[in-house]
C-alpha cells in the first residue's frame, strides 16, 4: 500500500507531463471542460443515488431534454450542477482566487436552486442526521461560526498543505458541518475541484464504484481525527483522473 507522500508524488509527476502539453488549444480545452464536465456531475450525483446514467446526462446537460420516467428532482440536480461547475472552472482558473463564506454560498444555491429555492445556498435551521453512521453534525446554531472558521482555514492553510490535502481537508470539514439540509456532498466534490483545479490538477471525480471505499476513508478520519485516510482516496481519484487526461491528450 503506497504511503500519501507517495501518491502525492505520483500525482504531481502527472501534473507535470499534463502541463508540458500546455496551453491547448481553446477547442480543445472546452472538449475537455466539457467532457468532465459530463463525467462529474453523473459521479457527484450517483454517489448520493441519483438514478439518471452518464448517458442520459449527456443529453439533459448537452441538449436540455429531460429524460422520460427519470424523477423531476434527478433531472434538477443535474441541471444544478452543471451550472455549478461551470462557475467553479471560472473561479478556480483565476489567479488570485480567495475561497469565502459566499464562494460555498453559490456552489449550493446553484447547485440546488431547481430542487427547492428557498433552501438553495442557506444554512439549516435544523438538526441533521447522516444515514450509515454514528456522527452527529453540529446544532445549526454553531453552523455559521464553523462555516466562517472554515474558510479562514482553507485561507491559512494553502501555504502549509500540498493542494490534495487542502483539497481533502475542505471537503472533509464540509460534509463534517452538513451546513445545508441537502447537498453537502456534492458542495464539498465541487469545493474540493475548485482547491484543485485553481492548484493545476483536473477535474477529479469519485467513481460511484467507490462509494464504500469514499465513505470508508471519511470515517477512519474522523475516527482517527487524522486527514491522512482520506487524503490519500482523494490522491488516488486524482491520479486516476490524470490517466484520463494522459489518455484524452495521448499523452
Amino acid at each position: 500500500m503506497p504511503t500519501l507522500h507517495e501518491l502525492l508524488q505520483k500525482a504531481d509527476f502527472y501534473k507535470q507531463k499534463i502541463s508540458s502539453a500546455r496551453p491547448l488549444a481553446k477547442e480543445e480545452l472546452k472538449s475537455l471542460d466539457d467532457y468532465f464536465r459530463i463525467g462529474f456531475t453523473y459521479s457527484s450525483n450517483a454517489l448520493e443515488g441519483n438514478t439518471l446514467t452518464i448517458s442520459e446526462t449527456k443529453i439533459l446537460l448537452e441538449d436540455g431534454i429531460t429524460v422520460g420516467g427519470r424523477p423531476l428532482k434527478d433531472c434538477y440536480e443535474a441541471v444544478g450542477h452543471g451550472a455549478a461547475y461551470d462557475f467553479m472552472l471560472e473561479l478556480a482558473r483565476q489567479q488570485d482566487m480567495k475561497i469565502t463564506e459566499e464562494t460555498i454560498w453559490k456552489l449550493h444555491r446553484l447547485f440546488y436552486q431547481k430542487v427547492d429555492a428557498d433552501q438553495a445556498g442557506q444554512y439549516r435551521s435544523i438538526q441533521v442526521y447522516i444515514s450509515g453512521t454514528e456522527y452527529i453534525p453540529p446544532s445549526p446554531e454553531d453552523v455559521p461560526q464553523l462555516m466562517k472558521h472554515l474558510a479562514d482555514q482553507i485561507h491559512s492553510s494553502r501555504s502549509t498543505l500540498h493542494p490534495i490535502e487542502l483539497a481533502a481537508m475542505a471537503h472533509k470539514r464540509l460534509v463534517d458541518i452538513h451546513p445545508f439540509v441537502d447537498g453537502n456532498g456534492r458542495t464539498a466534490r465541487l469545493l474540493m475541484n475548485l482547491i484543485l483545479v485553481n492548484a493545476g490538477y483536473g477535474v477529479v471525480s469519485i467513481p460511484p464504484i467507490w462509494r464504500n471505499d469514499y465513505i470508508n476513508a471519511l470515517s477512519a478520519s474522523r475516527r482517527l481525527n487524522d486527514i491522512e485516510p482520506f487524503s490519500k482516496l482523494i490522491a488516488e481519484c486524482v491520479i486516476e483522473t490524470e490517466r484520463d487526461y494522459c489518455r484524452l491528450l495521448k499523452l
